[in-house]
């Protein structure tokens, strides 16, 4: 998969809540998102707020026509307020479900959660989870399973729709 990181600020430099940095591919000025598959949300405070406040970045998640996930506080902090999970079937960090609750989302007590157009994951430790989910849905099952069993992550199965 081709995968690009994209920052919402000006430059390409991005520091998560833990203070460390990693240089984006782009910036939200320099990406075309017009064939992009996914719009892939990280999580974190203050990373999902920031992601929130960002008005370019919710336009183009609301006018967009693939798929999204979103993992940790960004379900709630992020999607949960755009309308993005209305009647739609999701997890996310504890504490920001009644958010996305408040905004007519269905939540599930799970690590992951896929559909065929969302993926959200709640918090760290599903990150391989969520990741191979993302994998399964794109490639097919078989390669999530190949890239999972190459990372020594071992799941009885790739069928994340719960």
């Amino acid at each position: 998969m081709d995968i690009k990181s994209v920052s919402i600020g000006s430059n390409h430099k991005v520091t998560g809540a833990h203070g460390i940095s990693v240089d984006a591919d782009l910036t939200m000025s320099e990406a075309d998102f017009s064939t992009a598959e996914w719009l892939i949300l990280p999580g974190g405070l203050p990373g999902a707020t920031n992601l929130a406040a960002c008005g370019e970045l919710g336009e183009l998640l609301t006018g967009h026509k693939g798929k999204i996930a979103a993992i940790c506080a960004s379900p709630g902090v992020v999607l949960a307020p755009l309308g993005l999970l209305e009647g739609r079937e999701a997890t996310c960090y504890p504490g920001f479900d009644k958010a996305c609750r408040a905004h007519g989302a269905i939540m599930r007590d799970v690590p992951v959660m896929a559909t065929d157009t969302l993926i959200t994951g709640n918090g760290p430790s599903a990150a391989i989870r969520f990741a191979l989910a993302i994998v399964a849905n794109s490639m097919g099952a078989n390669v999530a399973q190949e890239v999972g069993s190459g990372m020594l992550f071992y799941p009885k199965t790739m069928n994340f729709y719960f």
